[in-house]
């Protein structure tokens, strides 16, 4: 590939003669309208929990905010989550444009970034303890994220894992943590071990086949308790701490069993080589 002086990447053909590179496609297509309708449920969770937390401190009340507040920023944020999974799928299927990746990025920012963020933070205000370690946590999730999707951005689709844990299920993490209300001091930890596990070197398989469904039956199961709870069903407390497993130990069990299945491989199958490091 050669590049005249003006900037414009062009291609040698045959005869010495060179043609100009297609110019991508900027009209947006049907999966760009999925991503935007990801970073528009992502916003939209910012302003419901902004709104909330403004009426309650107004209104002087102490305890956590309302859970029908809660809930509609929680099922906002499940609804970007599924925009961002069927994006992918539609672009596959039916074509994209070349803006598809950036606004994809831009859009997980938003939603699995600044809004989990902000989550951590209303819980820190509500609190009334910690002092700036609740925002030091919120900016820890989102720098992580930052960082995430442009290490993504620079690797190869054709690995058959997530280097790190992806974005939307720290988004999920991170807001379970700020559901189970914990001392603060406990929660920040917590919230800055997701972001690590963010970042992090630990790989995360893509699921395939029968495990996606399995996945997205935990997920649901998840979903469901938490749904459940935020509409005041019988059990509140329980279910509330049934949801949270589910997606905290989700999050844990598939690190331990991709190393116990590389310490011991299945019978007739040979270990894989060691992987390249990657800066």
């Amino acid at each position: 590939m050669n590049t005249p002086a003006d900037g414009i990447p062009v291609a040698a053909t045959g005869g010495g003669a060179v043609a100009e590179a297609p110019a991508p496609r900027l009209r947006l297509a049907l999966a760009d309208y999925l991503t935007l309708g990801n970073a528009l449920c992502g916003f939209m969770a910012v302003w419901q929990l902004a709104a909330a937390q403004s009426a309650h401190i107004a209104a002087g009340v102490s305890g956590p905010m309302d859970r029908g507040a809660i809930a509609v920023a929680v099922v906002l944020l499940l609804v970007a989550a599924g925009c961002d999974l069927f994006d992918g799928r539609v672009a596959r299927k039916l074509g994209s444009s070349g803006m598809g990746a950036e606004l994809d990025n831009l859009a997980d920012v938003i939603s699995f970034g600044f809004a989990p963020a902000f989550f951590v933070v209303a819980w820190g205000t509500l609190s009334g303890e910690g002092g700036a370690l609740p925002v030091a946590a919120a900016a820890a999730v989102l720098l992580a994220v930052v960082v995430r999707l442009a290490r993504f951005s620079c690797q190869s689709s054709d690995c058959g894992n997530f280097t790190g844990l992806p974005s939307p299920f720290g988004a999920m993490a991170v807001i379970t943590v700020v559901l189970l209300d914990p001392p603060v001091l406990l929660g920040t930890a917590a919230v800055v071990a997701v972001a690590w596990l963010m970042v992090s070197r630990i790989e995360y398989p893509k699921p395939r086949g029968r495990a996606a469904y399995a996945v997205l039956l935990w997920i649901a199961g998840s979903v469901a308790c938490l749904t459940l709870w935020a509409m005041n069903a019988p059990a509140g407390d329980a279910l509330l701490y049934s949801g949270s497993s589910l997606v905290l130990v989700l999050l844990a069990a598939v690190p331990v069993y991709l190393l116990a299945t590389r310490r011991h491989p299945r019978a007739g199958t040979a270990m894989p080589p060691p992987a390249e490091p990657v800066d």
